[in-house]
């Protein structure tokens, strides 16, 4: 999942985008508002953290300009005000829910995997499909009751699958949101990690979790439950 972090505290971005990375996140860094709204609007981004104190452009202006725009993934928004006022603000722009400086990076992540969830139309941290089960919130992938050792990569592209169920997801959609902005993405590499995903969530061959649909992409083949 690809992460768009807008903050023009240094010392937080560093250690903000380590620990979302260690999290097995892309992370994608600006930190004045004209240059974070850019890539909010040409890159595509599943999620968004932005700090409403910004040089250049308010992240007031940076939501409320996402939005006019028709970019529809959730922000959270970060602030070193604990006045309400600004908290409303920031939702009635557009922002999804929000976090107050200092906050704890467990917090955080619990807000992003609830906004995740929401966005991908599910109420619940585990999502089933067939004897499949993902986590989202521990990232472990469970078959039959066992876990499977994923690399983070795997996970990543499972991930993805899993959150478009029913959609053709093509090797460039893939590579855009596995890789950050400024990686050496080769999507041929996405074919390994296909291969390698079939081979742990189906070792008998039974259930074919995957489909290719040749020159178009991936599906996710298994139903996922309500």
């Amino acid at each position: 999942m690809r992460v768009l972090l807008i903050e023009d505290d240094i010392r937080l971005v560093e250690s903000l985008s380590s620990q979302l990375r260690e999290a097995g996140f892309a992370v994608d860094v600006s930190t004045d508002g004209i240059e974070g709204l850019y890539v909010g609007e040409e890159f595509p981004i599943d999620l968004a953290i932005i700090d409403l104190g910004l040089p250049e452009l308010s992240g007031l202006e940076v939501i409320r300009r996402l939005r006019k725009r028709g970019r529809d993934f959730p922000i959270l928004v970060l602030t070193a005000r604990s006045d309400w006022q600004d908290k409303v603000e920031g939702l009635e722009a557009g922002a999804d829910d929000y976090v107050t400086k200092p906050f704890q990076f467990e917090e955080l992540m619990a807000r992003i995997n609830a906004l995740m969830r929401r966005a991908g139309g599910h109420a619940q941290p585990r999502i089933d499909f067939g004897p499949i089960s993902v986590d989202l919130s521990t990232q472990r992938v469970y078959r039959n009751g066992e876990e499977l050792e994923l690399t983070t990569y795997e996970y990543k592209v499972l991930n993805y699958l899993v959150m478009h169920p029913g959609e053709v997801v093509t090797k460039t959609d893939l590579s855009e949101h596995i890789y950050e902005e400024d990686a050496d993405r080769d999507s041929n590499v996405i074919e390994v990690f296909i291969g390698r995903l079939r081979r742990k969530l189906d070792p008998d061959g039974t259930l074919n979790p995957i489909e290719t649909l040749r020159g178009r992409g991936y599906r996710l083949a298994l139903p996922v439950a309500p």
